[in-house]
């Protein structure tokens, strides 16, 4: 259900983004794969624990579903600094601070960064 889910949202966005002519620019493969890597292991960003996202199995409610990245945050570095510090934008958040408390190193997070944006 969630991933039919996922694939029917993936493609509704990537419907609208090719009709205002952009398409979707593809990130440096080996980035993109080291950054799903480090997303989905549980000792690093374990992002499915909070969040539904691409093919993950089992993944959290707690967080919004990692789909239409580009869509949600045009700036690259908006969406760092979300990963970096979260508790910047919400105090009450239960996100991890992943860069200020140094669970995630910045290349780290620089390849969720470039992972999270094809989705």
């Amino acid at each position: 259900m969630i991933k039919k889910t996922l694939m029917t949202l993936s493609l509704a966005v990537a419907m609208t983004l090719g009709s205002f002519g952009g398409g979707i620019a593809f990130a440096d493969e080996e980035a993109v794969n080291h950054g799903k890597t480090v997303a989905f292991n549980r000792q690093k960003g374990n992002c499915l624990s909070c969040h539904m996202m691409d093919d993950g199995d089992q993944a959290g409610t707690q967080g919004p579903p990692l789909i239409a990245m580009k869509l949600r945050f045009p700036n690259r570095e908006d969406l760092r600094a979300r990963i970096y510090n979260p508790l910047e934008f919400n105090p009450n958040t239960i996100m991890p601070p992943f860069g200020l408390h140094n669970i995630l190193s910045d290349e780290e997070i620089d390849a969720i960064v470039e992972y999270l944006y094809t989705l």
